[in-house]
């Protein structure tokens, strides 16, 4: 369920986004380190969203990632300590 209410927040947030840009037709200059561009403002918006997106995916995927691998080794050895104890109550 949760996932499922970020999914739609942030799908709310990219169409708010999109909705902005569509209203501001500006030209934004963008300078680089070495070179500087000029584009529409709805193409920055756009492209800085999903990068900030693709980012904040990327470390919560590793986090993620991290606490699902050590729950396993928990488990593993949780069901190692549960095997030896009912092994010493039956002996």
């Amino acid at each position: 369920m949760k996932s499922f209410v970020a999914t739609v927040l942030v799908a709310l947030l990219f169409i708010l986004a999109l909705i902005f840009g569509a209203r501001n037709e500006q030209v934004v200059t963008i300078s680089y380190f070495v070179a500087q561009g000029e584009y529409r403002l709805p193409v920055v918006l756009a492209v800085v969203f999903f990068v900030g997106f693709m980012l904040s995916w990327l470390v919560a995927s590793y986090y993620i990632v991290r606490l699902k691998l050590s729950l396993a080794a928990t488990k593993k050895k949780l069901n190692q300590v549960l095997a030896k104890a009912s092994q010493d109550i039956d002996a």
